[in-house]
């Protein structure tokens, strides 16, 4: 799928100079690493976030925990 993007030209200078010092190989590939650099860190926020729901919940009911040995 194609998308058309508006950038400020500071952006695209700063992409041009990433695809002129190899760091990728076009405009394209670049932007296409952000977002998926991007995707990846929200999946890492949302882990976080449950890792934080779990410890609250572990701590207000440290009976129903199942020790990680039992796990596997």
């Amino acid at each position: 799928m194609q998308v058309q993007l508006r950038l400020p030209d500071n952006m695209v200078s700063e992409i041009d100079e990433w695809v002129k010092s190899g760091r990728f190989k076009s405009r394209s590939d670049a932007i296409r690493f952000v977002v998926q650099f991007f995707q990846e860190r929200e999946r890492t926020l949302q882990f976080y976030e449950t890792l934080i729901e779990r410890s609250q919940q572990a701590r207000e009911k440290p009976e129903d925990l199942i020790p990680l040995e039992e796990i596997r």
